[in-house]
């Protein structure tokens, strides 16, 4: 699924193209994207908009209408947009400059959702966190919404309420840094090293953002290119290799329900889920 990374880096291709834009075509061809609502009155509540901005929020991208409107779209696990034709598209936008954007989503897991002016704060701040990136974002913010829980850091820090954006790759890597074992109570973190969790979420995302993203199965811009963030992953998916920092094998566990990867030597922990 695209995090953090990969979503600002799709929000930022798309601001070019579509700020100033006024959306003269749109056509959604899957139910699923729009339900519960109809997607043929969905694609005309939308024609004749002017894209005012692209913004993302958490793992959301905002499209942002003059009108006051919002268009919120999450890519889930496959979305994306492009710039041509796609056998997998599931909706098409038609520019008023004669150019096109389409949604493409093979396991059509992702949504959109038209808000109107004043619904779109009040939908996000129930549903995520604050920004990792932003200054509003300190170790004592984290400190105060990971105290008291007993659930494994890393599920904790999926939690979208907790952190906006993270995903399995992003905390992961961050736990590696920050030399965190991911199934470690995420209540019991001491104050040094919340500090190292704080750092290392923001220093892994910035390289996400760096690197445009970590370009795995059908992640990719919408003019095609593909992220490079894959090639600097210091344990997500690397089971078996040796861990950059000390040479152990890095192993992989479960946590939250996820698959999980870590290096044992360097987030030695010596609780009882990891024995």
């Amino acid at each position: 699924m695209p995090e953090l990374p990969e979503v600002e880096t799709v929000r930022s291709s798309l601001e070019p193209v579509l700020a100033g834009r006024r959306l003269e075509r749109v056509e959604i061809g899957d139910p699923r994207l729009t339900r519960p609502f109809d997607p043929d009155v969905v694609a005309r509540s939308l024609v004749g908009e002017t894209v005012a901005h692209v913004r993302r929020r958490g793992k959301y991208l905002i499209v942002l209408f003059e009108s006051g409107r919002a268009l919120l779209v999450h890519l889930r696990m496959t979305g994306s947009f492009r710039r041509d034709d796609d056998p997998h598209a599931r909706a098409t936008i038609a520019l008023d400059d004669g150019s096109q954007l389409v949604y493409r989503d093979v396991r059509r897991f992702g949504t959109w959702l038209v808000l109107e002016p004043g619904e779109l704060d009040p939908y996000l701040e129930a549903r995520i966190g604050g920004e990792p990136l932003e200054r509003a974002f300190t170790p004592a913010v984290l400190a105060a919404r990971l105290a008291g829980r007993k659930a494994p850091v890393k599920a904790a820090l999926l939690d979208q309420r907790t952190v906006a954006g993270l995903g399995n790759i992003y905390v992961d890597e961050a736990l590696w840094r920050a030399r965190v074992h991911p199934l470690r109570p995420a209540g019991e973190l001491d104050e040094d090293e919340l500090r190292r969790v704080h750092r290392a979420i923001r220093d892994a995302l910035r390289m996400g953002i760096r690197r445009q993203g970590a370009s795995l199965r059908d992640y990719a811009q919408p003019d095609g290119a593909r992220g490079r963030m894959q090639d600097e992953f210091k344990v997500y998916g690397r089971e078996g290799e040796p861990c950059d920092r000390c040479g152990t094998p890095i192993e992989k566990t479960r946590a939250g329900g996820r698959g999980t990867w870590y290096c044992p030597s360097c987030q030695r922990w010596r609780g009882p889920a990891s024995k």
